[in-house]
C-alpha cells in the first residue's frame, strides 16, 4: 500500500514538473515573438504511450520503437514507394538546437553515410553516421544494439572507435564518432616506402591488444577486416582504431549463449558462422588470423572465384601458403600464429589473450627471413602491394552488390526476386540521399539519453522485468552493467 501512494506520488510530481516546464516553455517562446506550437493551429494533446504487440512502449512522437522482427513488414516497407511523411512524426516538444554544424560527406554504408560534424562550441570534428528513420523500421533493434555495445566500450581502449553522442531529428538518427582522417589499414601500407615482417607483427599485435579489450568487455565484434580498421590521424605514429560496431553483440561468459545468426563479411567469417552451430568470440580470432594472412600476403587463404566455393573452402579450412614466392618471403613463425588463428573447431583456437602469448607476437626479438645476402629483414611491400591492388578493382565492384544482398538478408526472405531487390536498391539509394540533405544546424533534435522513464512507470515484460522504452534503452541499456563491472 505504501509503495503505491509513493508511487503515485512519484507519478503526480513528474507531471507537475512536466507542465510546468511547459507553461515555461510556451511563456518563452510568446516572449521571443514565436508562435507556439498550439497557437494559430489545432491544438494537440500530448500523444498517449501506446503498447506494441510484444508489449514495448512505443510513442507517436518518436518512429524507432523497440525490438521487432523486421520480418515481412520490413520487406514490404523497403521494396514498397516511398512513405510521405506522417504528421504524426513530428519531433517531441523537448526538442533543442543541434549543436553541430554539417560538413562533408566522408562516405556510404549498407544502411547510413557518414558526414563530417563539426561541434559549434568547441569546433572539434566528428564522424557522424546518419541513418534515415524510414530505412530502420522494423530494424530498431540494430541501432539500439550498436549504441549498447559502444557505450559499453566507449573511452575505455585508445585502439576503439569512441561513441560520443547520439539524438535524432525527426527524419534522422544520430552517432557522433572520432574522425579517423588516416585512412584504412592496407591504402597506408601501400603508401609506405617499405614494409616488413615485423611492422605486420606489430600491428596485429596492437589491434589483438584492443580485440582482447572487447572480448574482456563481454562484446564479440563479428565484422573484423581491414577496412574496419583505420588510423586516428595522417601522423606517422597514429593510433589504429577498430571500428563499425554494427553486427557486434554483447556476449556473457556467464550466460554461456551462443549466436546462430549468419552475419559478417564472407572471407572473413569462421566455419561456424555458416554451420550455425554458435559462435562467439572465437570468431574475431578467426578474423584476425586472416587478417594477418592479408598483411603478409596482401590477400585473402580462402580467396575463390564464388562466394559458394569460398564458403566450402572455410568451412574445410582449405588454404595453402601460396604462391610459394610470397610466403617465401615470411617466416615459420608467422605461418604458425595464422595457423593457430585458423583452427577449425572454435573449442580450440586460441583467445585473444592467448594470441598475445604467441612468440611472433610476444617476442622481443622480431622474427623475419634475410633479404638474400644480407642479415636485414625482406621488404614485404612488392608482392603485398601487387596482390593487393589485383584485386581491388573486383572489390569495388562487387561492394553495391553485397551492399543490397545484406539488406536483403536484414529484411527477410520476403524479397521475391529481381525485380524486388531492384526496387530495394532504389529506395536504399533515395533513404541515404534524403540523409544527406538534411542540415543539422537547421534542424531541432532531441537527445534521446536525456529522456528516461522512471523504473516505476515503465510495463513489464513477460519475465516481470521493467520494458524500456526506446531512448531509455539506447541509455541504459549497458550502462548498469559497465556500473557493474567497474564497481
Amino acid at each position: 500500500m505504501g509503495a503505491q501512494q509513493s508511487q503515485r506520488a512519484s507519478s503526480g510530481h513528474l507531471r507537475a514538473k512536466f507542465h510546468d516546464y511547459r507553461a515555461r516553455h510556451r511563456e518563452g517562446r510568446e516572449a521571443s515573438g514565436t508562435p507556439s506550437r498550439t497557437s494559430g493551429s489545432r491544438s494537440r494533446s500530448p500523444s498517449p504511450t501506446k503498447q506494441t504487440a510484444s508489449g514495448a512502449a512505443t510513442s507517436s512522437s518518436v518512429t524507432m520503437a523497440t525490438a521487432t522482427t523486421g520480418g515481412a513488414a520490413g520487406s514490404e516497407s523497403l521494396t514498397s514507394p516511398l512513405p510521405q511523411p506522417k504528421s504524426h512524426q513530428q519531433m517531441p516538444q523537448s526538442t533543442v538546437p543541434c549543436q553541430y554544424r554539417t560538413g562533408k560527406t566522408l562516405g556510404s554504408g549498407t544502411y547510413a553515410i557518414v558526414k563530417e560534424a563539426i561541434h559549434i562550441k568547441t569546433g572539434k570534428y566528428y564522424a557522424c553516421k546518419v541513418i534515415n528513420k524510414k530505412l530502420m523500421e522494423g530494424r530498431e533493434h540494430m541501432v539500439r544494439n550498436e549504441i549498447a555495445v559502444l557505450k559499453r566500450i566507449s573511452s575505455g581502449n585508445r585502439n576503439v572507435v569512441t561513441l560520443h553522442d547520439y539524438f535524432e531529428t525527426t527524419h534522422n538518427l544520430y552517432l557522433c564518432f572520432d574522425l579517423c582522417t588516416g585512412g584504412e589499414l592496407f591504402d597506408r601500407i601501400c603508401a609506405k616506402g617499405n614494409y616488413y615482417e615485423a611492422d605486420a607483427a606489430g600491428l596485429v599485435r596492437t589491434i589483438f591488444k584492443a580485440v582482447k579489450y572487447i572480448h574482456d568487455s563481454g562484446i564479440v565484434h563479428r565484422d573484423l577486416k581491414p577496412e574496419n580498421l583505420l588510423f586516428r590521424s595522417v601522423a606517422e605514429d597514429a593510433d589504429i582504431m577498430i571500428a563499425d560496431f554494427g553486427l557486434s553483440r554483447v556476449m556473457e561468459e556467464e550466460k554461456l549463449s551462443m549466436l546462430t545468426e549468419i552475419c559478417g563479411t564472407p572471407g572473413y567469417m569462421a566455419p561456424e558462422i555458416f554451420k550455425k552451430t554458435g559462435h562467439g568470440k572465437p570468431v574475431d580470432v578467426w578474423a584476425m588470423g586472416v587478417i594477418t594472412y592479408f598483411l603478409l600476403a596482401g590477400y585473402t587463404p580462402f580467396d575463390r572465384d564464388t562466394q559458394q566455393a569460398e564458403m566450402e573452402a572455410i568451412i574445410a579450412g582449405d588454404y595453402k601458403f601460396e604462391p610459394a614466392e610470397y610466403w617465401a618471403n615470411v617466416s615459420d613463425t608467422a605461418r604458425s600464429f595464422v595457423t593457430e588463428c585458423l583452427t577449425i573447431d572454435p573449442q580450440s583456437r586460441p583467445t585473444a589473450a592467448e594470441a598475445l602469448q604467441h612468440k611472433w607476437l610476444a617476442d622481443d626479438k622480431p622474427h623475419f627471413v634475410p633479404a638474400e645476402g644480407t642479415d636485414q629483414p625482406t621488404d614485404l611491400l612488392p608482392h603485398v602491394k601487387k596482390a593487393f591492388n589485383a584485386k581491388k578493382l573486383w572489390r569495388k565492384a562487387a561492394f553495391s552488390i553485397r551492399a543490397v544482398n545484406r539488406m536483403s538478408a536484414l529484411v527477410g526472405a520476403g524479397l521475391g526476386g529481381d525485380s524486388d531487390r531492384a526496387i530495394l536498391s532504389e529506395n536504399l539509394r533515395k533513404f541515404k540521399e534524403e540523409s544527406e540533405k538534411e542540415v543539422m544546424e537547421d534542424t531541432p533534435v532531441m537527445h534521446q539519453h536525456e529522456t528516461e522513464t522512471p523504473d516505476s512507470a515503465k510495463p513489464k515484460d513477460s519475465e516481470g522485468a521493467a520494458a524500456q522504452d526506446l531512448p531509455s534503452q539506447l541509455a541504459k541499456a549497458s550502462l548498469d552493467d559497465k556500473d557493474k563491472s567497474t564497481a
